[in-house]
C-alpha cells in the first residue's frame, strides 16, 4: 500500500481530494482520450493525488480502470481460467440445485456424437443452451440440465474400422464393440473438457451416455412397449441401404449430393398384350413398344411392371428414324423426340385408363410378363409418362406390388453386389458400378436401349460413409408411423416452435414418413431383443423375454447379448418351452436399434418425472427430421404426449463468406484455436471464450451462422467497447458506499433520474428478449444502450460533476448512485452471455464486504419509482436545444461558449426550470447538459446581445399523459463566446483570471 501523499500516475477517476493538473491538455483531448467505447490512451494524465489510507481493493480498482483492454492485465484465456477457478464455475450447477425455489427449468440436452473433436457447431449449440440456463437460473429457477452423449452407431463404428484398415475384416462383434467403446470414451473426454472450458454450467460428473447399461435397459423397455401396442413390426420391404456400411439407413441418416452423376437410359418394353381398348387403336400387325426412362438401369432385371397415370393422355407415335412405334405421354412427345435426336408422328391418342389390362414383355428376362398398372405416383413432369417398376428397389414401387400382389424379389446383397439370382452375367458385380455397365450392355444387345445419357442430379448418400446408397428390400424392423402420426400431430399443437416456421418443417417430415426403419445390421449398438427360430421365419419376443434381457443389460451392459450363451439370455420359464431335442431352437438376433431410436428415448432417462416434459429442446435444424422427430414419436407412442414444451432450432455454421466449413477449404475453425490462439498468434490471436460466446449471442442463429477472422475480430471489438464502458463505471463508483451514500431517487439530478428511467426500460426489454431466446436482440439492446445512451451521451456530460465536485457532494453522489445502478443492471444483463467478464466486474466492485458471484445474486432488480415518463420531455427538450448548440460549433470545445436559452412562458419553460431554477448558472443541470461554461434561461429575449452572438431557433413538441397533454413551443438558443478566463482545474471559462480557480473549484479545493 502506498503511503499517504505519494504521487503516482493514474487515469482520472473519482478524485478523492486535491488534484493538480500537470501540462497543457485541452478540453477536447480530455474528452476524446477518456471516451468510453474507445481504447484507453497510451499517454496517461499526470495527476497528483493526496490519499489517506486507501484499501488494497481501491488500488486494484485503479489498475482495473487504468489497464489495457484485457482485465486484469494478462492473456484473456488465462484470465478466464482464473475467473472460472476463483468464482466457482464448477460448483455453480450443484449450488443452484440445492436451492429451495418454487420453479424448475428443464433443458434437455440433445446428445452430440462421441465421434470426434469439438467443433464450432458444438460451440454454437452448447453456448446457446448455457445462455438460456444461466438466464433462468438468475431469474430464480432451479435448472435441470444433464449433458449427454450419443455413443453408439455407424459414425463411431466407421471411424474405428477405418483406423484399423484391412484388420477390421477379421474382428468379431465384441472386438468391434470394445474398440468402439474406447474410441467413444476418448471423444467424450475431449468434448467434455472443451464444454467445461466454454463455461457451460453443468454437473460434469453426472452426465448421461447412451452406452450406459441403465440407459440401454430403459430403451429396451420402450421398444417392447411399442411392440406390444402393435407399433413395431418386422417386414420385408425396400429401405435405404448403404452398400459401403452394409446396413439399412433411416431417412435422417441420408444427405443429398446435388452433383451426383447417374447413367440414365431410354429403353423400350415390347407391348405383349394390348388392352382391349388399345387394341382397337392399333392395326395388330405393327409392333408397338412402351417407352420408359430410368436413372437406375441396374434395377431393370428386377422389373415387375410398367406403371402409368390413368388420368393422363397418352399417344402412339411413329419414330421417323427407325419407323418403330412407341407409347408415350401425349405431352412428352416433342421433348422425347428431341432427346432421341429424331421426330415423332402422332398416330393416335387415348386416355391412360385405356392401358388397363395390357402387358409388356420384360426386356431382359425371356418369357417374363410386365403388366401395365395404374399408379398415383406417376407424373408426366419427367421421363416418358410410363415408369419402370421394381418393387424390391423403390418405396412407391413396393406400394404398387402390395396392391397388385407382385413379387418383391431382391437379387442384390448387403454389399450392393448382384447375387446369383440375377444371372451369371451380373453375379458379384457392384450395382452402382460395373453392374450398371453390364445391364446397359444387355439392353443394347437385345435392342431395347434407345439412348444412354449422363444425368447430374441430387442423390441420397450415406451421411457418414459419404457414398451413394441404394434402395433394397430386406427383412427389417419398423415403427408404424401411420398409427402414431395423428396423436403426434395433435401433440405438436401444444408445442411452441422458435422460429415458428420450424413447426411446418417438422410436420412436413412427419407427414412424408409412412414408417421408420429402426433396425441396423451393425455391431456397435443396442441389440433388438428378439430371438429367431433356427429353421422357420419365426421370432420370439414377449414381456418375459424382454424384461429378462433388460435386467441383464441394466446390470452388465448390452455386451451380454454377445458374450452370454443364448440359454442365459432367456428366462427359465421360457427356456423350457423353446428347447428341443437338438437344444435351443431360437438364437439371438443380430440386428441393433437405429441410433435415432437410441437417442430418441433419452427423455425417459433424463427428464424428471414419468409424466413431465422438458421446458426446452434446443438443437440444429437437421434435428427436425432427427432427434426431435424420434423423441416425439417414442414419447407419443408410449406416453401420449410430446417430451418438450418448446423447441428452438438454430442454423449451421458457415465460413464468413457463407461457404461450407471444411479442412480442405482451409476455413475450418477450431474452437480451441479461437480461444487460445494458434501457433502464429499474430495470425491467429487468442480471443478467449467470451468472444466466442458473444459471437453466438450476437448472431441470427435462426439462419446459417457465419464465422471467420473478421467476425471474431468484430466480436472482440464489441467486447472491448463494453469493457471500456465498464472501466468508466467501475472507476467512478470507487469511494461510493450504497448503504450510506445513496441519494433518494426524487432528490437525484433530473438527468440521473432520466438514466434510471431508461435503465428500467432496458431491463424490461432485455428480460423479454431472453424469455423469447432472442439473444441477438439482447446484444443489440445492450450495444445501443452502452454506446448511444452511455458513451455517446451520459458519460460525456457528467465528467465535470464526477471530477470537479467534492467527493461527498450530493450532486456527485447522485451521479454515482446512477452509475452504480447502471453498472449492476448492465452486468446482470450480459452475464448469461459473458459470464467471465461479468464475474470479473463483480470481483472488482468497490463496495460490499466480500466479492460475490453475479450468478448467485439474482437477476436484474429495478424499482417502479425509476419509471418517470415525464422526465423524457425535460431531458429531450434540453437535448434538442443542446443539439442545436453543438451543431453550430462543429469541432469546437463547448466550454468556450456561453448560451442563453429563450423559451416563451408555458409548459416547456416550466420543464426547463426543473433543470435550472436560477436565471444564470455554470453548475446547473441545464448547464451540464448543454456542456457550455455558463447557461442563462430566459422567458423573453434580452434587449441587448453581446457582439458575435449566434441565434438558433427551433420548436419542441411536448407530449404528456399518453397524448392528453400536447403543446408545441418555440425556443431560441443564443450562443456567445465565453467572456471569462479558463479555470486551470475544471477548464470551464468561469475564472476571473488565467491563474485563479473559478469560484466553484476554489470552494472545493479550499474545503479539502
Amino acid at each position: 500500500m502506498a503511503p499517504a501523499e505519494e504521487e503516482e500516475e493514474v487515469t482520472p477517476g473519482p478524485l478523492l481530494c486535491r488534484v493538480e493538473r500537470c501540462g497543457a491538455v485541452d478540453q477536447k483531448r480530455m474528452a476524446s482520450e477518456n471516451r468510453p467505447g474507445s481504447s484507453l490512451p497510451n499517454k496517461r494524465w499526470s495527476v497528483r493525488v493526496r490519499r489517506s489510507n486507501s484499501s488494497a481493493r481501491e488500488l486494484h480498482l485503479s489498475a482495473f480502470y487504468a489497464g489495457s483492454p484485457q482485465v486484469p492485465r494478462q492473456r484473456q484465456p488465462d484470465a478466464e481460467l482464473e475467473v472460472q477457478q476463483k468464482c466457482g464455475f464448477s460448483e455453480l450447477y450443484s449450488w443452484q440445485r440445492e436451492r429451495k425455489v418454487k420453479t424448475e427449468f428443464c433443458l434437455h440436452d440433445g446428445p452430440p456424437y462421441a465421434n470426434g473433436d469439438p467443433h464450432v457447431g458444438h460451440a454454437l449449440n452448447k453456448i446457446l443452451k448455457d445462455i438460456a440456463n444461466r438466464f433462468h437460473m438468475m431469474r430464480g429457477s432451479k435448472i435441470h440440465f444433464v449433458p449427454g452423449w450419443d455413443c453408439h452407431g455407424l459414425p463411431i463404428e466407421i471411424k474405428v474400422l477405418s483406423e484399423l484398415g484391412g484388420k477390421a475384416q477379421s474382428l468379431s462383434a465384441m472386438e468391434i464393440r470394445e474398440k468402439a467403446r474406447t474410441f467413444a470414451k476418448a471423444a467424450i473426454e475431449k468434448q467434455k473438457s472443451a464444454f467445461i472450458r466454454w463455461g457451460i454450467m453443468a454437473d460434469w460428473n453426472n452426465c448421461y451416455y447412451t452406452f450406459d447399461g441403465k440407459y440401454e435397459a430403459r430403451q429396451l423397455r420402450i421398444f417392447y412397449q411399442m411392440y406390444d401396442k402393435g407399433l413395431v413390426y418386422r417386414s420385408y420391404k425396400p429401405v435405404f441401404w448403404s452398400p459401403s456400411s452394409r446396413t439399412a439407413l433411416a431417412e435422417a441418416e441420408l444427405e443429398y449430393n446435388p452433383e451426383h452423376t447417374s447413367r440414365s437410359v431410354y429403353m423400350k418394353f415390347p407391348l405383349r398384350a394390348p388392352s382391349p381398348k388399345l387394341a382397337s387403336l392399333l392395326d395388330g400387325a405393327t409392333p408397338v413398344s412402351v417407352l420408359v426412362w430410368t436413372t437406375q438401369p441396374w434395377t431393370v432385371p428386377a422389373n415387375q411392371a410398367v406403371c402409368y397415370a390413368p388420368q393422363s393422355r397418352y399417344a402412339v407415335v411413329k419414330c421417323s428414324t427407325s419407323g418403330d412405334r412407341y407409347i408415350v405421354a401425349a405431352d412428352k412427345g416433342p421433348s422425347l423426340a428431341s432427346a432421341l435426336d429424331t421426330t415423332f408422328e402422332v398416330i393416335s391418342t387415348f386416355s391412360g385408363e385405356d392401358l388397363e389390362g395390357g402387358a409388356c414383355s420384360h426386356p431382359l428376362v425371356p418369357g417374363k410378363v410386365s403388366p401395365l398398372l395404374p399408379a398415383t405416383h406417376v407424373t408426366v413432369a419427367k421421363g416418358t409418362g410410363l415408369v419402370h417398376t421394381a418393387p424390391a428397389h423403390g418405396m412407391e414401387d413396393y406400394g404398387v406390388a402390395a396392391q397388385h400382389s407382385l413379387p418383391v424379389d431382391c437379387s442384390v446383397d448387403e454389399g450392393g453386389l448382384f447375387t446369383a439370382a440375377a444371372g451369371p452375367e451380373l453375379e458379384s458385380k457392384a450395382v452402382l458400378e460395373e453392374g450398371t455397365d453390364e445391364v446397359i450392355k444387355m439392353l443394347q444387345s437385345v435392342k431395347s436401349l434407345l439412348k444412354e445419357e449422363t444425368l447430374i442430379h441430387s442423390y441420397p448418400y450415406d451421411w457418414r460413409a459419404k457414398k451413394p446408397v441404394i434402395v433394397r428390400a430386406s427383412k427389417q424392423w419398423f415403427v408404424k408411423i401411420s398409427d402414431i402420426k395423428p396423436a403426434a400431430q395433435e401433440a405438436l399443437k401444444a408445442v411452441k416452435f422458435i422460429p415458428g416456421a420450424a413447426l411446418n418443417a417438422m410436420t412436413d417430415v412427419l407427414e412424408r414418413r409412412p414408417y421408420w426403419c429402426i433396425s441396423r445390421q451393425r455391431a456397435w449398438g443396442v441389440p433388438i431383443p428378439v430371438f429367431h427360430h433356427r429353421a422357420r421365419d419365426e421370432c420370439l419376443i414377449n414381456s418375459q423375454t424382454v424384461e429378462h434381457v433388460a435386467k441383464l443389460v441394466e446390470q452388465h451392459g448390452s455386451d451380454v447379448w454377445w458374450t452370454l450363451p443364448p440359454e442365459q439370455l432367456l428366462p427359465k420359464e421360457v427356456l423350457s418351452q423353446v428347447s428341443g431335442p437338438d437344444g435351443l431352437e431360437y438364437l439371438p438376433g443380430q440386428d441393433i436399434l437405429d441410433i435415432w431410436f437410441d437417442s430418441g428415448t433419452s427423455w425417459s432417462c433424463v427428464i424428471p418425472g414419468a409424466d413431465q416434459r422438458a421446458d426446452l429442446y434446443l438443437e440444429g435444424k437437421d434435428q427436425l427430421g432427427g432427434w426431435f422427430q424420434s423423441s416425439l414419436l417414442t414419447s407419443v407412442a408410449t406416453r401420449g404426449k410430446a417430451p418438450f414444451k418448446t423447441v428452438m432450432v438454430h442454423g449451421f455454421t458457415l465460413g464468413e463468406r457463407g461457404e461450407k466449413m471444411s479442412k480442405s477449404l482451409g476455413n475450418a475453425l477450431d474452437p480451441d484455436v479461437v480461444i487460445n490462439g494458434g501457433q502464429d498468434q499474430s495470425a491467429e490471436p487468442p480471443y478467449g471464450v467470451d468472444v466466442l460466446r458473444w459471437w453466438v449471442a450476437a448472431s441470427n442463429v435462426f439462419t446459417e451462422v457465419t464465422l471467420g477472422p473478421c467476425v471474431l475480430s468484430a466480436a472482440r471489438d464489441d467486447i472491448n467497447k463494453l469493457r471500456n464502458t465498464l472501466r468508466f463505471l467501475l472507476g467512478n463508483v470507487a469511494g461510493f458506499a450504497p448503504d450510506t451514500d445513496s441519494v433518494p431517487v426524487d432528490r437525484m439530478h433530473v438527468i440521473d433520474q432520466y438514466m434510471l428511467h431508461l435503465l428500467q426500460g432496458l431491463a424490461s426489454k432485455v428480460t423479454d428478449a431472453y424469455k423469447q431466446y432472442d439473444f441477438g436482440k439482447v446484444v443489440r439492446l445492450l450495444q445501443a444502450f452502452y454506446t448511444r445512451e452511455l458513451s455517446g451521451f451520459y458519460f460525456s456530460i457528467i465528467k465535470d460533476r464526477l471530477y470537479c465536485e467534492k467527493e461527498d457532494d450530493p450532486k456527485r453522489r447522485s451521479c454515482q448512485m446512477a452509475l452504480a445502478q447502471i453498472l449492476d443492471v448492465l452486468v446482470r444483463a450480459f452475464a448469461p452471455i459473458l459470464p467471465h467478464l461479468a464475474e470479473e466486474v463483480f470481483q472488482h466492485l468497490p463496495y460490499g464486504s466480500e466479492p460475490e458471484s453475479v450468478f448467485r445474486t439474482g437477476w436484474i432488480g429495478t424499482s417502479s419509482v425509476w419509471k418517470k415518463p415525464g422526465l423524457e420531455e425535460a431531458v429531450e427538450g434540453a437535448c434538442a436545444m443542446r443539439d442545436s448548440f453543438l451543431g453550430s460549433i462543429p469541432g469546437r470545445n463547448a466550454a468556450e461558449y456561453e448560451v442563453a436559452i429563450v423559451v416563451e412562458p408555458g409548459l416547456l419553460f416550466e420543464i426547463m426550470e426543473m433543470l435550472q431554477a436560477e436565471e444564470t448558472s455554470s453548475t446547473s443541470q441545464l448547464s451540464e447538459l448543454m456542456m457550455a461554461s455558463r447557461c442563462t434561461l430566459l422567458a423573453q429575449e434580452p434587449r441587448q446581445r453581446p457582439a458575435g452572438t449566434t441565434e438558433l431557433a427551433g420548436t419542441f413538441l411536448i407530449n404528456l399523459e399518453g397524448g392528453d397533454i400536447r403543446e408545441e413551443s418555440s425556443y431560441k438558443v443564443l450562443v456567445t463566446p465565453a467572456t471569462q478566463e479558463k479555470c486551470p482545474r475544471c477548464w470551464k471559462y468561469t475564472a476571473e483570471s488565467p491563474d485563479t480557480l473559478c469560484p466553484r473549484c476554489a470552494e472545493v479545493v479550499g474545503g479539502v
